[in-house]
């Protein structure tokens, strides 16, 4: 057998090479709804023999398969029953903010499995020390339950500050859950769940056993929602993880800065139902009982802010977050404001800006100057071109990294959570936002993109251009990685 093998191992691994390859080309090309990832996937299938399908198969098959309707659909029917009064009607929009709006509405019903609601509150809270202390009031005030889902959550003073309020919120009998990222939570060594689990705390990690069990087809696959509601009345979320490196108390001056949220009202229900939803799958554990039960909404003084619970990720929410903000793009009429630490969006997202940008919509874009993750940082400055033009601006902000996430159309719409505008948010991770439709919000959001805009530099073609040409060739090859980075 060895001398058959020796003698004859060109043929052999040609044989290997195609039956390895032809299925994984067939995978390919069956299952990519995008004709270039499909392309370009079967052409690393084929110019890279048996290697390109290993490649294949540990990056480019979604393995995550949830039934995620059909558990949404029976959650819904215990997590949501007290707020389905609250849905808005189909002509509430339009009347209130004109036939675009309503028809956006309606895009928003199709494409989620959740209804715009109405008397909903929203505090825009923009510094870590804030969120976290607002975190721990409202885990100090629970008297039935808390669940807390975040991909990261580090073993730090600020991390240890929120699990300690946890850990005494479960020894006074409150029903506490924490899900965290398999891959999120190896940011700090070693991890929070030690000491969670010492102090009672009832945790699970998004895709554990697989990353545990070094399955690497999924470990791309990850859960980038942060969520915390407590008692099925108060709910977080935005774009910050737990970490000391948000609060002046443990980072200083220089500290990062992110924007979360404090939600209340009849949207918080379907916000429970996302993270439920998240425990079950992790966990096969559903949270139903007296201590799960969603709190009724009460009316929220401020008037009936409009609010619509937005999950996306890879399973039936695919690009979910994508058609919206397509449909966001195509009925802006004065402003398109956007402020994002990782800004590469696909082509569709380029042309629906630059096409609203030639109807004379006035759109800025705000980014750090001053970015995390480098990689990604030179990728999307390779992009900015293809952005960049009349009424479409780019704008550097100076000081600290901002890791915010926000998004605002003329003045009325927002668009607000865990998602960056990336490949791997748009259709990889597990993401949650939420879609306001309000005039008095969406003032407050555009202040705070103006106030980081009002420390920004303009990028500008001629800068872009002005960089050392390797430079530019580097970022132009690593911008060919981005769906990865």
């Amino acid at each position: 057998m060895l001398t058959l093998i020796q003698d004859y191992w060109p043929h052999i691994l040609t044989v290997v090479s195609i039956l390895v390859a032809v299925p994984a080309a067939i995978h390919a090309a069956m299952t990519k709804d995008e004709v270039r990832a499909a392309i370009g996937w079967v052409g690393v299938i084929i110019l890279s023999p048996i290697v390109g399908a290993m490649i294949y198969a540990i990056g480019g098959i979604n393995r995550i398969r949830r039934q995620s309707l059909a558990v949404e659909r029976a959650a819904h029917g215990h997590y949501r029953s007290s707020a389905l009064g609250e849905a808005v009607a189909d002509g509430l929009i339009g009347e209130r903010f004109g036939r675009r709006f309503a028809a956006l509405g309606r895009l928003g019903d199709s494409v989620t499995h959740h209804r715009m609601r109405t008397g909903n509150a929203i505090a825009m809270l923009d510094s870590g020390d804030r969120v976290y202390a607002a975190m721990i009031e409202a885990i100090a005030q629970a008297e039935r339950s808390v669940i807390l889902e975040s991909y990261i959550f580090d073993r730090d003073p600020a991390g240890l500050r929120v699990a300690d309020a946890l850990i005494a919120a479960a020894a006074r009998g409150v029903a506490v859950r924490v899900l965290i990222d398999a891959i999120g939570v190896r940011y700090s060594r070693p991890s929070i769940l030690g000491h969670l689990r010492d102090g009672g705390v009832t945790t699970a990690l998004f895709n554990g056993k697989i990353i545990e069990g070094l399955r690497l087809p999924y470990a791309n696959l990850r859960t980038h929602r942060k969520i915390m509601v407590a008692d099925g009345a108060t709910a977080f979320l935005g774009g910050m993880n737990i970490r000391k490196d948000f609060t002046q108390e443990f980072a200083g001056p220089g500290h990062s800065r992110d924007t979360h949220f404090k939600v209340e009202g009849p949207v918080v229900a379907d916000i429970f139902a996302v993270a439920a939803e998240d425990w079950n799958f992790a966990t096969n554990e559903k949270l139903e009982g007296e201590a799960w039960a969603v709190a009724r909404a009460r009316s929220m003084a401020g008037g009936p802010l409009l609010a619509r619970t937005v999950p996306s990720g890879p399973d039936s929410s695919l690009e979910t977050s994508h058609k919206l903000l397509m449909g966001a793009f195509s009925v802006a009429r004065q402003s398109i404001r956007i402020m994002s630490p990782y800004f590469l969006p696909d082509r569709e997202l380029i042309s629906a800006l630059t096409t609203a940008a030639r109807r004379g919509v006035e759109i800025d874009i705000v980014v750090p100057g001053t970015n995390n993750l480098m990689l990604v940082d030179r990728a999307m400055t390779a992009q900015f071109d293809q952005v960049l033009g009349p009424n479409c601006r780019i704008w550097r902000s100076g000081g600290a990294f901002d890791h915010s996430k926000l998004l605002t159309i003329d003045g009325a719409w927002s668009f607000i959570g865990s998602s960056n505008l990336d490949p791997r948010s748009l259709r990889l991770n597990f993401e949650i936002d939420l879609e306001v439709v309000d005039a008095g919000f969406a003032a407050e959001v555009e202040a705070r993109i103006d106030a980081e805009k009002a420390r920004a530099a303009e990028v500008t073609r001629a800068s872009l251009k002005a960089r050392a040409f390797p430079i530019r060739v580097i970022d132009r090859a690593l911008w060919l990685g981005s769906p990865y980075l």
